[in-house]
């Protein structure tokens, strides 16, 4: 396999595998550039690799550098806006892991938090969504709590933490 093939190899997969992590197809494409780019790129320099329009490229390297995992850099004399992302995949996963969280895991936390505190009425579907949804949110706090727990983790937290789960 050439370079350019396994280029575009790879940044289709990382595509197809954005959704499995939270953000669309478009914008697992673009980080995927900016993660084998040797250097920053442009808004142009995206749009032409992946041929996709500014609108597309400009609002999903927005929600990337919402995300954390983008950045963007001016330079001195120049009106162009360039663009890099984090290349240590540890620090990447991290990042996302601590986003994700944010994002869904603490909404679900609250709204199960919400619904288990309903008023009791001694009924037994009442007192059935009280348990289960007590249970579930016992559940996703320990989740969160984990998830957090070994985001927070600096250095090669991905590697450690498994070699303590197989221990």
């Amino acid at each position: 396999m050439e370079y350019q093939e396994a280029k575009q190899k790879f940044i289709s997969t990382w595509g197809s595998l954005g959704t499995l992590w939270g953000i669309n197809k478009a914008m697992a494409q673009i980080q995927a550039l900016l993660f084998i780019s040797t250097k920053p790129l442009t808004t142009e320099e995206i749009m032409e690799e992946l041929q996709i329009s500014r609108g597309n490229t400009s609002m999903n390297v927005r929600q990337l550098i919402d995300w954390g995992i983008v950045t963007k850099e001016l330079r001195a004399g120049e009106r162009k806006e360039y663009y890099s992302t984090e290349k240590d995949v540890q620090e990447l996963a991290r990042i996302i892991a601590k986003e994700r969280s944010r994002r869904e895991i603490k909404p679900v936390i609250k709204t199960l938090q919400d619904i288990s505190s309903i008023k009791e009425d001694g009924t037994p579907e009442t007192k059935e969504l009280i348990k289960q949804t007590k249970a579930l949110h016992n559940l996703a706090e320990t989740t969160d709590s984990l998830l957090t727990k070994v985001a927070n983790q600096k250095q090669n937290w991905i590697s450690s933490t498994l070699l303590k789960l197989v221990k």
